[in-house]
């Protein structure tokens, strides 16, 4: 299953990284809705769009708004929103207020907190965990699947905008993908407590400790535009298979992350 990521930043967007998304094209299934989400269209395979909300902060719902050319264009035919209540009732009642922007895309807003799992597609089943660590709180996503012609089980796991704390170390144990945050390097960990936010050391420890296949770092923080903002060598030294996820770079579950050849990244 491939996997595009339309934005990798945090907080907002810099002249290299647009926030928060990461689209699975064959599954038609968008993690968050940040700057990033103007990317979608011509990266959609399919008519019918889930996205599932992490929370309501604007860096990951902002891009909501963007939906009504995609919509009025044909590129989505259907479209349903997941989030916990209180995310689904935030957006709507202030991102979409009639003095910011009064047009609520047409959809499906679907509150998950009673509901133990979701069928994007048939065979693919999402499920949740709430982080409380994060100001506003977030929620954990996890996807499995099968993959034909030998039936592999796969699975990958999206997590941003929280505190390792060992909370949700069995909810990603075992994918093989854990796309998690990453805002701050070791240097800065005083300011991701702070901040309800994760820094290098911590991450890898998670990865390694939870035994997933891969992991790949996003959600940075925007001032930091090198090529190396969060200390990529620190998080090998503890899980080897550690990448960072640049805007529009894409992998396979279970595969070889690539870049596109205009990313700053391979420059």
């Amino acid at each position: 299953m491939r996997v595009v990521f339309l934005g990798t930043g945090g907080y907002h967007p810099n002249q290299r990284r647009h926030t928060a998304g990461v689209l699975l094209p064959e599954v038609g299934l968008l993690f968050d809705a940040g700057t990033g989400l103007f990317r979608l269209s011509e990266r959609l395979e399919r008519a019918d769009l889930t996205i599932a909300l992490t929370h309501a902060h604007l860096d990951h719902v902002c891009g909501l708004t963007y939906l009504l050319a995609p919509i009025h264009s044909g590129h989505i035919r259907r479209l349903r929103v997941l989030g916990t209540r209180r995310t689904l009732a935030a957006v709507r009642e202030h991102l979409f207020a009639g003095s910011i922007f009064p047009v609520l895309p047409e959809g499906e807003w679907s509150a998950i907190d009673e509901l133990a799992q979701i069928e994007p597609v048939p065979g693919v089943v999402l499920t949740h965990r709430p982080l409380p660590s994060h100001p506003g709180e977030s929620v954990a996503y996890r996807l499995d699947w099968t993959e034909p012609p030998d039936r592999t089980p796969r699975a990958l796991a999206y997590v941003t905008d929280t505190c390792v704390d060992g909370s949700y170390t069995e909810f990603v144990r075992g994918v093989d993908l854990l796309i998690h945050e990453c805002y701050f390097p070791d240097d800065l960990q005083e300011w991701a407590a702070r901040t309800g936010h994760s820094c290098t050391s911590t991450v890898a420890r998670l990865a390694r400790e939870a035994e997933v296949g891969e992991l790949i770092l996003t959600h940075i923080d925007p001032q930091r535009t090198g090529d190396d903002p969060i200390g990529l060598e620190v998080a090998r030294a503890i899980f080897p298979r550690t990448r960072l996820a640049e805007d529009l770079m894409e992998c396979i579950v279970g595969g070889t992350p690539t870049l596109p050849d205009d990313s700053p990244a391979v420059r």
